[in-house]
């Protein structure tokens, strides 16, 4: 037994010896096989992996079809704080895993698409998995910004395209730079594709995929980073040490360490001494790791861009612009564009071998960038919000239309400067600009701006009505509207009488002749004279009655002439007088009308006119006598049946020039009937259908001036005009001039605001309507001709942004006829019947004998057209 125990020991160790020799000849073999076969070994690597490939590419390709799209549109006062923002990237960050278990990782991606096409400033969309979307819709933005679902895109192909892929560069470990939100971080962004023309097929577009970052990899990559910062440490410290020996033996062997051994009697004695090598300092993790220390809030990013035009250059040029607003993101950490360049070409995302997959992954969303590109989310702040209302945003063909000479539906708003440097007029819809109202300096260019306005309305068969007190405008306008299509539609009302013989229209305001209705013809008129004297209820209650009373018999007279057909024989303002202190004429005017006034009205000439002193007569007589002092304003008003016809001018699409005259008492009088019977037109179109009412423009030169005759009529105007298609615009040099109730409607029902240079102190009312943006300052610097103005298109606000106002001589140059000014300036009085003022004073002074005779025949007939009746009714 103890013989045969060495020998089985033996034994083991020989059979234990021949295994491990036929393991390793077995690996010899394996690996012999393997050298010589090598082919077959890579063909079968090369099966598996792209076996698993594609079925890793069909089902991402599956997953990104089930993706969704979000619109996301900010309001004009959208301004977020650094926590919202952050809390919307945690929210695209959480919806990126939003997939099925199944899907692939590529796939698990939330991207942000920046794009600008020229149609406007930047479009702002989420896409992501579909079953992100109700964690994406509701944003905490709030109602800042509107979400809604966005429709796929569908590009037409463009002649040039480049493509751009951005990595990251620089430290791995450290940040990109910290933009602040103001100004806002798009900035750089938006100003590059400012310039981009829809017309030749621009196209930019910026695609930041965001994935939650994996966490196998972020550990491989934190223990490569340890270890690199332990070797750098490890090195750095030898590298010390060899200094600290080189400085120690350079010391020993210096001629001066020797000097000081031999004074101090220490020859040879101890030998070299001992230098102690630095101990490399412990690494710290967070100083070695930077933003990859720590896993919260750490995404993975992918960057691509694309640019297209059809014209050649174009899009390389914005492809330029774009990365240099990316650089503006710079700081330890960069974006850069991945590729390399030889001589004049560059090989990245356009070229082979990248282009495929640029293609498939612009395509599909999927999220595979060639490097780790990890970023914290505070570090892409300026990415995860639409543009707030610290950014500048272009002025864009879509915003405001390009105004067409001739067009209906356009009106003419001013020059634009593109920041390409290119100008377009541009224009606001005419069923959208209800009301405007200009204000600065005089001089500043508000009246050419106007003027330029109303004639292009003009020219695109529109009507107006242009009031300009001081007549200025109608020379300035006169030869841009001489053509024969328009000569018969401009009349002048012209109170000036200027020149050696003066020719004037004429107007009734009280005159029946066309049709007007009997109460809102004395309302408008007692209305015009109460506003402009001051009287109202309390102040003046005998004298409104008074007025109203006699309004009511001479307007009752006239209705009585026209249906006898008589028109010539109505009574004027004028015969107010005679019908208080002419008891023949009174009594003949109340028997002419006996059957056709109501029973108030009657009884109040029996029973309350008698009990009324003389004197109670004065303030009613004053201003009439005033405007019969003045031989302009009798003419003017002393006519029985007058050509002035607001009413029929709208209908008709006439062009009215009036100039009141002055702003003296007598002219404010005038100006006050003539805006209170417009008051009254306007509102007598409520019996045509709102399809057929013609679009009409009334234009007010000097609003100061106008309100001050007529400010509760002013401020009705800007009330209720919209509801009869009759859109006013004002312009006045001061908007704290204005009449309070004026000032209020002007600034709330305002369609277009504008602003020349003028005082700090006059402008900031209307920069506060714009939030003080630009400030007083800013507008009191414009020059001459630049407005600041905010518009309305589409129904929302446009600006406010800087326009050049037009100047007649250059937009509208081919239409200046200088030599037709003469005929269209006796063309535009002969349709307003204008005639010599000698004339007309003759028959205003003839006038009342006229209607003393009518009356007369009137009352003769009165009894047997009363017999008539009782026989009738017995």
């Amino acid at each position: 037994m103890d013989s045969a125990a060495p020998c089985l020991t033996g034994q083991a160790s020989a059979s234990a010896s021949s295994q491990v020799l036929g393991l390793v000849l077995g690996i010899v073999h394996t690996a012999g096989w393997v050298i010589t076969y090598w082919w077959v070994v890579a063909l079968a690597v090369v099966a598996v992996w792209a076996t698993s490939e594609a079925a890793v590419r069909h089902l991402a390709r599956k997953a990104s079809a089930e993706r969704m799209a979000l619109e996301l549109v900010p309001s004009r006062h959208f301004d977020p704080g650094l926590e919202e923002i952050f809390r919307r990237g945690v929210q695209l960050a959480r919806a990126s895993t939003s997939m099925p278990w199944w899907a692939p990782r590529r796939s698990k991606a939330v991207q942000i698409r920046l794009r600008a096409d020229g149609s406007s400033p930047l479009c702002y969309r989420i896409e992501g998995p579909a079953g992100g979307e109700r964690l994406l819709s509701i944003t905490p933005f709030g109602p800042a910004v509107t979400v809604n679902r966005a429709r796929p895109l569908v590009d037409k192909p463009r002649d040039h395209v480049v493509r751009a892929e951005f990595i990251l560069r620089g430290k791995p470990t450290a940040p990109l730079r910290e933009v602040p939100l103001n100004p806002d971080p798009l900035q750089p962004l938006i100003d590059a594709v400012s310039d981009l023309r829809a017309e030749l097929g621009d196209l930019a577009e910026i695609r930041l995929d965001i994935q939650r970052a994996p966490k196998w990899a972020l550990r491989a990559r934190r223990l490569q980073l340890m270890s690199d910062a332990r070797r750098a440490e490890r090195r750095e410290a030898q590298r010390a040490a060899r200094w600290v020996r080189q400085d120690a033996g350079g010391i020993e062997d210096s001629l001066t360490w020797q000097l000081q051994q031999l004074v101090a009697g220490k020859q040879g004695g101890g030998g070299r001494r001992l230098v102690m090598p630095p101990v490399p300092r412990r690494v710290d993790p967070e100083e070695a790791l930077g933003k990859l220390a720590e896993d919260d809030h750490l995404v993975r990013v992918q960057l691509l861009v694309m640019c297209a035009s059809n014209t050649e250059g174009r899009a390389q040029a914005r492809l330029a612009q774009l990365q240099a607003a990316l650089d503006v993101f710079g700081g330890g950490s960069r974006w850069a564009m991945r590729g390399w360049r030889v001589g004049p070409w560059r090989f990245g995302a356009d070229r082979w071998p990248s282009r495929r997959g640029f293609e498939r992954r612009w395509t599909l969303g999927h999220c595979q960038p060639p490097r780790p590109n990890w970023v914290r989310l505070e570090e892409l702040t300026g990415l995860l919000k639409p543009p707030t209302t610290h950014c500048r945003l272009p002025l864009l063909a879509g915003d405001l239309p390009t105004f067409e000479h001739g067009d209906p539906e356009l009106l003419l708003q001013g020059i634009y400067r593109g920041p390409d440097g290119r100008r377009r007029l541009i224009a606001t819809y005419a069923k959208e600009t209800l009301f405007e109202v200009g204000v600065g300096k005089a001089g500043g260019g508000k009246t050419e701006r106007a003027l330029a306005q109303a004639i292009g309305w003009a020219h695109a068969d529109g009507g107006l009505m242009f009031v300009d007190p001081h007549r200025d405008s109608w020379p300035r306008a006169l030869p841009f509207l001489a053509h024969d299509h328009l000569m018969p539609r401009i009349a002048l009302i012209d109170l000036n009488a200027s020149g050696p013989a003066p020719q004037l229209s004429c107007w009734n305001p009280i005159g029946m002749h066309q049709g007007q209705v009997a109460h809102e013809v004395v309302e408008a008129t007692a209305d015009a004279y109460a506003s402009v004297l001051g009287w109202d209820d309390a102040t003046a209650p005998r004298a409104l009655t008074i007025f109203t009373a006699a309004l009511a018999v001479l307007v009752t007279v006239n209705e009585t002439a026209c249906r006898a057909r008589r028109p010539e024989d109505q009574a004027t303002i004028f015969h107010v007088r005679p019908l208080l202190t002419d008891p023949d004429f009174r009594a003949a005017a109340l028997k002419a009308v006996e059957g056709r006034l109501d029973e108030e009205t009657r009884s109040w000439w029996r029973t309350v006119f008698p009990t009324l002193p003389t004197d109670a007569f004065a303030v009613v007589l004053n201003p009439i006598a005033r405007l019969a002092a003045n031989p302009v304003t009798r003419a003017f008003l002393g006519q029985p049946a007058g050509i002035y016809n607001i009413r029929a001018a709208m209908d008709s699409r006439m062009i009215v020039w009036v100039c009141p005259g002055g702003n003296g008492p007598t002219d404010r009088l005038v100006t006050a009937l003539l805006a209170r019977d417009l008051l009254r037109a306007v509102r007598s179109r409520r019996d045509t259908p709102e399809a057929q009412r013609v679009p009409f423009r009334p234009y007010f030169d000097e609003l100061i001036t106008l309100t001050g005759a007529a400010p509760e009529t002013i401020a009705a105007m800007f009330e209720d005009f919209r509801k009869y298609k009759v859109h006013v615009h004002g312009m006045t040099q001061l908007l704290a001039r204005l009449p309070i109730p004026v000032r209020l409607s002007l600034v709330q029902n305002a369609s277009t605001l504008a602003s020349t240079a003028g005082s700090q102190s006059a402008i900031a009312p209307i920069t506060a309507e714009w939030g003080d943006r630009p400030t007083p300052d800013v507008v009191a610097a414009l020059d001459r001709f630049e407005h600041y103005m905010s518009l309305t298109v589409a129904g929302r606000r446009v600006g406010p942004v800087r326009i050049t106002g037009p100047h007649l001589d250059d937009v509208f140059a081919h239409y200046a006829s200088p030599g037709q000014a003469g005929a269209l300036e006796r063309a535009a009085r002969a349709t307003a019947g204008a005639a010599p003022l000698e004339t007309l004073t003759d028959r205003a002074e003839n006038q009342l004998t006229r209607v003393s005779a009518f009356l007369a025949q009137s009352s003769a007939a009165q009894p047997a057209v009363l017999l008539q009746k009782k026989r009738k009714y017995k």
